[in-house]
């Protein structure tokens, strides 16, 4: 039988503050980047509508399509790193207990430094003279240089973010595992189960749900890192770690080409969203896989 209750009216009063937050902090922004994109400003009085010409320059961009490859490559390896990393991390976590706050907080730690100020330390660690990195290094007989090695530069830019975030990773899968019920794991004891296995069939489906916001945020974060490399290494040797949102910035800010960088920024929100969508969608079919293979066995 269908309600007859009348709609609580009110309810739409407790939502219009986030409704005029998003407004302002999302929809109203948008609405300006796209109309920067469609005109060429010559000044606050003097514009001219150019239609979709800025779309067409910044698509035959060199220098942006090689920012999109390191930008793919970079989010590719912070995942295949940091999501193993923190799995690992949240299984060897105490499960109850003071030792468990104590671990809890130290592992939350990192998070709580601000981005600019983990490129300083990272700078400062990764120099031969002064850094515990890079002397540590020199004298195993490495010849590291973040300044002067794009690949150094760039695998010091990885391991500063697998520092820096997969604490996150860590803390939600250690969330989903304190939400399985201890009757999973005595069923499992008593069926004689090994640890892979309780792993295999019973943690990490619990896990999934987790795991698909962990990588998800770890995939939109990393693909708009900018603050840390550009401390600390400024987006060099060369391009090395010139990432998208640095190529961004000093397209609209460097250069001050209004019209192209707000082509550019939707371009860029665009391939975010895509390649959101298009993780989610696979997660989601492969965890749909994995339960019609479980019911078959």
């Amino acid at each position: 039988m269908l309600s007859t209750k009348p709609v609580n009216q009110k309810a739409w009063w407790l939502v219009l503050p986030v409704v005029i937050c998003v407004a302002f902090s999302a929809v109203l922004p948008l609405m300006t980047v796209v109309n920067y994109s469609l005109q060429d400003i010559f000044s606050p009085e003097r514009r001219v509508f150019v239609g979709t010409e800025w779309f067409a320059l910044v698509m035959r961009d060199d220098e942006l399509h090689a920012a999109l490859w390191r930008q793919l490559g970079f989010s590719l390896a912070v995942l295949t790193v940091e999501i193993p990393l923190g799995i690992i991390l949240a299984l060897a976590m105490p499960a109850k207990g003071w030792k468990a706050s104590a671990v809890l907080v130290m592992v939350a730690l990192s998070l709580l430094i601000p981005w600019n100020v983990v490129g300083t330390i990272w700078q400062i660690y990764g120099r031969a003279d002064i850094g515990l990195l890079g002397a540590m290094l020199q004298k195993m007989g490495f010849d590291y240089s973040y300044t002067g090695n794009a690949t150094h530069a760039w695998l010091t830019v990885l391991s500063m973010d697998v520092w820096h975030w997969t604490p996150l990773v860590a803390l939600l899968c250690f969330a989903g595992l304190r939400s399985i019920p201890d009757a999973y794991y005595q069923a499992a004891r008593i069926d004689g189960a090994s640890k892979l296995a309780v792993f295999r069939y019973i943690q990490l489906p619990k896990m999934r749900g987790v795991l698909m916001i962990a990588v998800l945020l770890r995939f939109m974060d990393s693909f708009m890192i900018y603050t840390e490399p550009f401390v600390l290494t400024g987006g060099g040797p060369g391009n090395s770690t010139t990432f998208l949102s640095q190529y961004l910035t000093q397209k609209a800010v460097g250069q001050f080409d209004l019209g192209p960088a707000a082509a550019f920024s939707l371009i860029y929100f665009l391939i975010i969203l895509l390649l959101c969508f298009i993780l989610y969608n696979w997660m989601q079919r492969v965890g749909t896989a994995d339960k019609e293979g479980a019911g078959h066995e």
